[in-house]
């Protein structure tokens, strides 16, 4: 089933490779969000990636915004 979506023309190709990089961004902001709390800020490093997690827009510019102490 999965390779018959991988190799469809079309879309099916353009969605896959999409959602795959909307996940490695998505990832990749949670643990950059969970390494930098970790350095600069007072609040839990855990707090801000579960934030990210779970809101990432919104959760990444609130850490930018009042999560970051330096």
């Amino acid at each position: 089933m999965l390779s018959a979506i991988l190799l469809q023309p079309g879309p099916g190709i353009l969605t896959s490779v999409f959602g795959l990089l909307s996940l490695l961004v998505h990832v990749a902001m949670i643990l950059w969000t969970y390494s930098d709390a970790g350095k600069n800020s007072s609040h839990p490093a855990v707090l801000w990636a579960l934030i990210v997690l779970f809101a990432p827009l919104i959760g990444f510019v609130l850490y930018f915004v009042i999560g970051r102490d330096r």
